[in-house]
């Protein structure tokens, strides 16, 4: 019994002793933010409010989840405006909406007049979005659409 306990005492040291290493690599190690958290200019105001800058994904219809961006990659992002290429995912609804597909539509995306808000402080919020069809468009769509965006 005793050179059992002993054994397990050395095991238990030994993981210790592999582990604190691991440990203290990854806590030292600083992971940088991701830019699309990054405060200071115009950010474009998710579903809950939050805003982010260069988001690579954005839900576009709030209440169902019906449409949204996708593979966001944007060339411009400045205080008058933002733009940026992707796909629109769009679920055709059909039969229904619960039993629809999901289908993948390429666009190029305009974010425009940025405002101050009150609520963040030194983040004006973009209240425009313009999503253009560069190659098909979900049935009865127009080639540009444009929404005003959540503050």
């Amino acid at each position: 019994m005793r050179g059992h306990a002993m054994r397990a005492a050395v095991t238990l040291g030994a993981a210790a002793a592999l582990a604190a290493p691991l440990g203290a690599a990854s806590a030292t190690t600083p992971s940088p933010e991701p830019d699309r958290h990054r405060t200071g200019g115009p950010v474009l105001a998710d579903c809950q409010g939050r805003g982010e800058v260069r988001p690579g994904e954005y839900l576009l219809a709030c209440g169902d989840g019906n449409s949204r961006l996708d593979s966001l990659h944007w060339a411009r992002w400045d205080a008058d405006a933002a733009v940026g290429r992707g796909v629109n995912l769009v679920n055709d609804c059909d039969p229904y909406c619960a039993a629809g597909t999901f289908r993948s539509y390429p666009v190029t995306v305009r974010l425009e007049a940025p405002v101050a808000d009150g609520k963040h402080p030194g983040e004006p919020r973009y209240t425009r979005i313009s999503v253009t069809y560069t190659d098909g468009r979900p049935d009865g769509a127009p080639r540009v659409v444009s929404y005003p965006l959540p503050g």
